[in-house]
């Protein structure tokens, strides 16, 4: 349970929030909802075996992100639009903040579908294609730790006479996290998949396609390498 004072920071981030903030924020509770539901679960969110034709339920790319089965899930992903809010969007302007988002999810979504299909067609198990379900957060909370190495590349979160932990060391950090937490089975299987994905597809768009205001794309600059 969150203590008092978070929870009261949490409400008030939510009532100074943007108005897609809040959008995002109410559909996160109206889908955890619906996750209750089987059916529900299953209309919203990517069934591996029914994105690409003959079904084509295309619209679960968008709608997938939003479907969330745990409820810490669903706090998580509150707290990381709030750090959005407060360390991007200042940065990027609102515009970009829905692209990122819409780009970013959507395209996890479609490359963890990949994953399953490629697994799939090595073991001839149906249930990759049709008892696997993508949904959720996951790519957009790994492409938070990207962006924020991209703003803030040498900031230290700990230092120690080991060595220092810096906000380029988070993104692969928190990767191997979720690797450990899916081997105790703490987590979803999809949830690492997706995690990986949310990395490399922020980095590659916010390396080469992001648009700036003085007309130029990406940030090529030597401390947003992908192995730095």
């Amino acid at each position: 349970m969150l203590s008092s004072q978070a929870s009261n920071e949490l409400f008030s981030f939510v009532r100074k929030s943007s108005i897609f903030a809040k959008a995002v924020i109410a559909l996160l509770l109206i889908g955890y909802a619906i996750s209750f539901s089987d059916a529900g679960v299953r209309v919203l969110g990517v069934t591996p075996g029914r994105l690409f034709p003959p079904s084509f339920w295309i619209w679960t790319l968008v709608t997938q992100s939003v479907i969330e089965t745990h409820i810490w899930n669903v706090l998580i992903d509150i707290i990381v639009l709030a750090l959005y809010e407060r360390l991007l969007e200042p940065v990027w302007g609102s515009m970009e903040m829905m692209i990122f988002y819409f780009v970013v999810n959507a395209a996890t979504a479609l490359l963890t579908t990949i994953v399953y299909l490629f697994m799939f067609m090595v073991s001839f198990n149906s249930d990759f294609l049709f008892e696997v379900h993508i949904n959720g957060l996951a790519g957009y909370i790994a492409a938070f730790c990207v962006a924020v190495k991209q703003i803030m590349p040498e900031h230290v979160f700990f230092s120690s006479p080991v060595g220092k932990l810096k906000n380029g060391h988070i993104p692969l950090l928190l990767l191997l996290v979720s690797i450990i937490l899916r081997l105790v089975k703490l987590i979803d299987p999809t949830y690492p998949i997706m995690f990986a994905w949310g990395l490399m597809v922020s980095w590659v768009y916010l390396r080469f396609y992001q648009k700036h205001n003085n007309g130029t794309k990406g940030d090529h600059a030597e401390n947003f390498t992908f192995a730095r």
